[in-house]
């Protein structure tokens, strides 16, 4: 009997999990539901897609055509799924019934918009999709000034993007940095120097409290004080989308994503639900830095965890483990990137983590090229592993924050990194000891 699996969503985690289904299952049929226009892209791309330095015709990889082709999967976009019913299997789309033997929950997130005044006047814009992205670089062409609110990557891309494109840019963020969560204010406050030496202007402490205008924008009020533009966009953050999970009753964390097993099964009522599985944005997963959860809401943690549910829909057996969730961003010249926690994140968890750091260069400091790179490295005060790290550098800086992610995935201490490590050399990639043996040098020499 042929298996019939269903996903909604299309996003790296929902079709990630339509093409691992095909693979377990040669003869399921596979139905993705979508609400988008586009299919198999990265929104990631979207600030230089807008800075025109990516055109958006190169960013969409596959459409529906080539699944229904190649892979028999049949892709339904702008198509809304109402309400799921898990006793009788079935999806409700426009009314129409769609049978199920298993589904896989990838709705995704939603821009977290912040239910104030004005936040749907014209000119007001958030960064989620392509349709989003177009419709920015659409409208920025009319105006001088925009005001980015938020200032974590996307906001910082968003903002370098728009500064590039001659615009008088203002970036408001309620926390006291940029980057903030995920990065410490030692390693963000370059980041903003960097930024504001390139004309972009910093409003901190300052929670944004209305748009202003008429029927179009003409302002934002933050912190008390009005600053006049033409355009807004909200960076402010994605909050998993669990219409569908709530609908359904499904167990919700902390965090506010939906509560999986490590086969990616939700919960209601503290038990897993049979034939169901959930993947990406949406769900809570487990923290590998430091027990307990957490939201891992990047593309490379979608795309496996949809290999994942995709696979375990098929009937196969896979499983998802906890997370470092190393991240990279490029903010003009300089990398800056993460693993693991900040010290701002292990506060959250009660940890008082112990810090290492480095200055030094992606290349041996007498060859042409060389740019700056610093490294932090965290580690618990009592057990020494490894649960944190960021960099700041002007290349390089994947390579060694996959480095440094899988240390604290396989539960390194410092001394176990330093008596393990090893680096490459060659004076045009590194120095002959690399930054992030000097960073972690410095943290067992202050965890002594």
């Amino acid at each position: 009997m042929v298996r019939e699996i269903i996903i909604i969503g299309s996003g790296a985690a929902g079709i990630t999990a339509a093409s691992s289904a095909r693979r377990a299952d040669p003869d399921a049929r596979i139905t993705v539901f979508t609400e988008d226009t586009d299919i198999a892209y990265s929104p990631c791309v979207i600030p230089w897609a807008v800075e025109g330095a990516v055109a958006w015709d190169s960013v969409v990889m596959r459409n529906p055509e080539h699944y229904a082709r190649e892979k028999r999967i049949e892709v339904l976009t702008q198509k809304r799924v109402d309400s799921v019913d898990d006793s009788a299997r079935t999806v409700d789309s426009a009314g129409r019934i769609y049978d199920y033997d298993a589904l896989v929950l990838a709705t995704g997130g939603k821009v977290f918009v912040p239910p104030i005044k004005g936040a749907d006047k014209e000119g007001v814009f958030t960064v989620r999709t392509l349709q989003d992205g177009r419709a920015i670089q659409s409208y920025a062409e009319g105006v001088g000034s925009i005001v980015v609110c938020g200032a974590g990557t996307i906001g910082l891309e968003m903002a370098m993007a728009l500064s590039r494109l001659g615009k008088d840019v203002t970036v408001i963020e309620m926390m006291d940095q940029v980057i903030p969560r995920i990065a410490d204010k030692d390693m963000a406050d370059p980041i903003q120097a960097y930024l504001e030496d390139r004309g972009i202007r910093f409003v901190l402490n300052a929670p944004v409290q209305s748009v202003n205008g008429d029927e179009r924008v003409c302002g934002v009020t933050a912190g008390g004080m009005e600053y006049p533009c033409g355009m807004v966009i909200f960076a402010t953050g994605v909050r998993a989308n669990i219409d569908i999970p709530r609908q359904l009753g499904l167990d919700i964390g902390q965090l506010g994503g939906v509560i999986v097993s490590p086969s990616l099964q939700p919960y209601k009522r503290g038990r897993i639900v049979p034939d169901m599985y959930a993947a990406g944005d949406m769900i809570q997963c487990m923290s590998a830095a430091m027990p307990g959860p957490t939201m891992s809401q990047l593309g490379s943690s979608a795309v496996r965890q949809g290999a994942v549910a995709g696979k375990n829909a098929a009937g196969g057996r896979a499983m998802y483990g906890p997370v470092a969730s190393p991240w990279v961003s490029v903010i003009g010249d300089w990398e800056v990137a993460g693993a693991g926690l900040s010290q701002g994140l292990a506060s959250w968890y009660g940890a008082d983590p112990v810090c290492g750091k480095a200055e030094g260069f992606t290349r041996a400091r007498y060859y042409p090229g060389a740019k700056r790179m610093t490294v932090k490295v965290l580690a618990g005060k009592a057990t020494h592993r490894i649960m944190g790290a960021q960099m700041i550098a002007g290349e390089g800086a994947t390579g060694r924050i996959d480095w440094l992610a899988s240390a604290i995935m396989s539960g390194m201490t410092a001394e176990d990194l330093l008596v393990h490590a090893e680096n490459a050399y060659c004076p045009p990639t590194s120095m002959v000891k690399d930054v992030v043996i000097s960073a972690v040098e410095d943290l067992c020499g202050k965890l002594k």
